[in-house]
């Protein structure tokens, strides 16, 4: 039965909080990964994307694979601009005008979901056994839970994606041969806790 965990990165700028935090993440799923090995790892294209993708594949010894499909929004003349600014400047965040673009070039918010959805179908379609780890944006999280819940577009409720947070999806198949995704966990940051005896 295939997991999916997916794990976002964080910010733009890379802390060392933020690498931190992803090397935590990473200490989690390496000893998962030697009881039960992850099959295969994608990364998106970007950058912080790809720093993260660097760090799990070291500390599990796993090959990165580059996906262009996990990039993420395209955010056009938006792109770099503090997110704040380009909501003000929207008039909100991009669900509470779906269907229109948010900056001049920039996806819809539909249309990403639509987007990120087909090629998350594809890939979860290439890797129907095995455990598949992904290192991708909060958007893309979304839209893995608009998918395999079935979720309407358009819908203004939606999911908090921390940074550097674990979400983790299976498949599962019963003994009549019924099938079915079951969210296992959402936004898991219980591996930011000290442990007893570290700092």
């Amino acid at each position: 039965m295939p997991v999916w965990s997916a794990a976002r990165p964080p910010a733009p700028a890379r802390t060392n909080l933020g690498r931190h935090q992803v090397e935590q993440a990473a200490e989690l799923l390496a000893a998962e990964h030697a009881a039960s090995p992850f099959t295969a790892l994608y990364a998106g294209p970007r950058l912080r994307l790809q720093q993260t993708g660097q760090i799990l594949a070291r500390a599990m010894g796993l090959d990165m694979l580059t996906d262009p499909g996990l990039d993420g929004p395209e955010h056009g003349d938006a792109d770099g601009r503090p997110w704040r600014e380009v909501k003000d400047a929207f008039g909100g965040a991009p669900h509470t005008r779906p269907d229109t673009p948010w900056a001049q070039g920039a996806d819809t918010w539909n249309g990403y979901l639509q987007r990120a959805g087909a090629h998350l179908r594809e890939l979860l379609t290439r890797h129907q056994t095995g455990r598949l780890l992904l290192a991708s944006h909060g958007e893309t999280v979304i839209a893995a839970h608009t998918l395999l819940l079935g979720l309407p577009l358009g819908s203004v409720n939606g999911f908090s994606v921390d940074h550097a947070s674990l979400t983790r999806w299976q498949h599962h198949r019963n003994q009549r041969g019924q099938q079915r995704w079951l969210l296992h966990s959402h936004n898991n940051t219980a591996h930011f806790a000290p442990r007893p005896g570290r700092p």
